[in-house]
């Protein structure tokens, strides 16, 4: 298992969209797996992890998603790109993460019932819930694999710019999942654009909007 060589602090405060990326350069399999297995111990509601990864490391198919990415070229640069999934039909892992919580002493039986009868439920009555869930969720897996990512070396770029129809018909999945980002993972050609955050008073108040500490 790869070292992570970097506190958490120090990952957040430094990573950073990076849009250039050394050419013809293949992330080692065990890096690759082990950013993948943290962005998978992201949290979900209901633990039901509303996530798909399709990883495309191949130059060929590469070629193939630039155009789909609006000729974006650091698709086609990077070592790998990620293409996160959200899952709008997650209520259908519920039996499968319940049992597995049962058989691990995490969970009664009757709780699993009682859980598994809620969370179908609300995926029958609230008609929100796919999508809202099929977003947030794997949002947060994305940002944790990034952020896995910089911690072992590895710069990553969000993409939000491209075409979801397409994309669906290059990679084959079904209707199920949605689209919810692209991510491109390498080693930077260069340091990525410096930017500014707002300061700490512009983007919190507390107890109501407008509240001072």
């Amino acid at each position: 298992m790869p070292e992570i060589h970097h506190s958490i602090a120090s990952v957040m405060r430094e990573r950073s969209s990076v849009r250039k990326y050394k050419k013809g350069l293949r992330i080692p399999e065990h890096i690759l797996e082990e950013i993948m297995s943290l962005a998978g111990a992201a949290p979900s509601g209901w633990n039901l992890q509303h996530w798909k990864f399709i990883v495309i490391q191949e130059e060929e198919r590469k070629q193939r998603l630039l155009p789909i990415a609006y000729n974006q070229e650091q698709i086609v640069d990077c070592s790998a790109v990620v293409a996160v999934l959200g899952d709008w039909e997650a209520n259908n892992n519920a039996e499968k993460v319940c049992d597995a919580a049962v058989q691990a002493g995490y969970m009664t039986p009757q709780a699993r019932d009682k859980l598994v009868h809620q969370i179908h439920h609300t995926y029958a009555t609230d008609d929100s819930i796919d999508a809202k869930d099929g977003v947030i969720n794997p949002s947060l897996a994305a940002m944790q694999l990034m952020l896995a990512a910089a911690s072992l070396g590895i710069s990553s770029c969000p993409i939000g710019g491209f075409n979801h129809e397409e994309l669906r018909r290059e990679l084959q999945f079904p209707d199920r999942y949605k689209p919810v980002m692209l991510i491109t993972l390498g080693y930077a050609e260069k340091t990525a654009h410096q930017t500014i955050r707002f300061p700490i008073e512009d983007i919190v108040d507390y107890e109501v909007f407008g509240g001072k500490a």
